[in-house]
């Protein structure tokens, strides 16, 4: 193969040669896809058909089950300014969260992902590539650049450098947000009280935590040229971990979900 080559395609290696392992990865990838698809679309019905949860924050869950990772951090960051609204400001909380800003945010959610997504593209469209063989199950930019003949092109360099301001942007926003919360549920004088309002924050920071933890154990360690079983595996947990648990952790800890789930679950 020539030195710099226009890659019409990529490869993308297996996990594994052996065939029985190649089977057991199938379907282990499938139940997991199966149960990803089937729990989001379970809670998007649940709040787009039951009253009770028209409200901001079922509503946020609702597009967070529609997004794809690239825009999860984006509307984390979102609900952790519902969560703070809901908590330290509760009288003005229908006012300021009504539906129409709601939206608005939503709309700029989606289109600063699908933005961002572009400029990957754009970028991976810019690069040369010495091989189109890649050692993961999917085409991540790390592994793209990895293939580029030049390295990093001043293009791709701007791509990183808006996606680390935005990413630790988010990040502390979403700390800032949670120590004003701690703050304020720590003058609530009533411990039921304190209890219910750290109640509505535990499933959103157990989501952040995680996405946040898979994220940095996958990309902030320290890469090598031949990615290890490891890599493939830190890859999987970023990846597939965060949709799995986003709508069960939800759920768990909500009675009028549980309540319409359970309604839809004797439907069928």
């Amino acid at each position: 193969m020539e030195n710099q080559t226009t890659v019409p395609y990529f490869l993308l290696l297996e996990f594994s040669k052996n065939r029985h392992l190649q089977l057991l990865h199938f379907f282990f990838f499938f139940v997991l896809y199966l149960a990803i698809v089937t729990t989001n679309l379970l809670i998007i019905s649940a709040v787009a058909f039951d009253r009770r949860l028209h409200r901001p924050m079922f509503f946020f869950l609702m597009n967070l089950g529609l997004q794809d990772l690239a825009s999860d951090l984006f509307l984390l960051t979102v609900m952790a300014y519902d969560r703070y609204v809901a908590i330290c400001h509760p009288l003005h909380y229908e006012m300021v969260m009504n539906w129409k800003y709601c939206t608005e945010i939503i709309i700029i959610v989606w289109v600063t992902g699908l933005l961002y997504g572009m400029l990957h593209t754009t970028g991976t469209f810019s690069i040369l590539f010495c091989s189109n063989v890649i050692n993961q199950f999917f085409c991540e930019i790390p592994q793209l650049i990895k293939l580029s003949c030049s390295g990093l092109n001043l293009f791709e360099v701007g791509i990183l450098v808006v996606g680390t301001i935005a990413g630790l942007g988010c990040f502390t926003f979403i700390v800032v947000s949670y120590a004003v919360i701690f703050k304020t549920v720590l003058t609530i004088p009533s411990e039921k009280g304190r209890q219910k309002a750290l109640s509505t924050c535990i499933p959103h920071l157990t989501v952040v935590s995680m996405l946040l933890l898979s994220g940095c154990f996958a990309y902030l360690r320290p890469s090598s040229n031949t990615p290890s079983y490891l890599d493939f595996g830190l890859t999987v947990l970023y990846a597939i971990l965060p949709p799995l648990f986003n709508p069960i952790i939800y759920s768990m800890r909500n009675k009028n979900i549980k309540s319409v789930l359970s309604k839809l679950w004797r439907l069928f």
